[in-house]
């Protein structure tokens, strides 16, 4: 790698760094008056040695933006240090209306309670306050309702790069097949979607 290509890397890794948030590529490129697909090229490969060095920390992939986190088999040591309070675990209710979230976005809460079988308000609020979950439009039906999706913060949560890296659904669990059975009942397959 020459001088200048160094350089340019160092410089691009300085900016993910001072950001502090996930940094989005188009965002980067457009300050360098790069490509996009260079400055990925560049996000990938710090990714890969910041990886290879198994320090205190990584740089994450987060769709198309990019972050440095601790690495997460620190994060006691990383508590014990900043005396770092452990927020409140999510409850099984949660989990469950986020699952159903990530892998059906976007979805209107009567989705959610369709598949749940209970009312979902407290929780949708509570991953909404989180920033794990957010409005992210409206459905073209009568009373307009919300859709919601996961956030980037819930990628970083979760330590995925995308929704693509979600485990597989298992073949034989009985509530993936009452979720197929309701995936057109809001419209949202039928391309009924308009953004806020």
């Amino acid at each position: 790698m020459n001088d200048e290509m160094k350089r340019l890397q160092n410089a691009v890794e300085a900016v993910v760094f001072a950001s502090g948030e996930p940094v989005e590529v188009q965002k980067i490129a457009q300050a360098f008056a790069m490509n996009e697909n260079d400055i990925r090229e560049i996000l990938d490969r710090l990714v890969v040695i910041y990886e290879e060095r198994k320090c205190g920390i990584v740089l994450k992939k987060l769709g198309e933006s990019y972050q440095f986190l601790s690495r997460p088999e620190y994060v006691e040591d990383i508590r014990k240090v900043l005396d770092v309070r452990r927020n409140q675990p999510l409850s099984q209710a949660a989990f469950e209306v986020l699952a159903i979230i990530a892998y059906n976005q976007p979805v209107t809460k009567s989705f959610i309670e369709q598949v749940r079988g209970v009312d979902c308000s407290g929780v949708v609020g509570t991953l909404c306050q989180r920033d794990l979950i957010e409005e992210c439009g409206r459905l073209d039906l009568p009373g307009r309702p919300l859709l919601y999706c996961t956030t980037t913060n819930f990628l970083r949560c979760f330590c995925l790069s995308s929704l693509d890296e979600l485990p597989e659904l298992p073949e034989d669990n009985e509530g993936l097949a009452a979720l197929e059975g309701l995936s057109n009942t809001d419209g949202v397959i039928s391309g009924q979607i308009s953004i806020l």
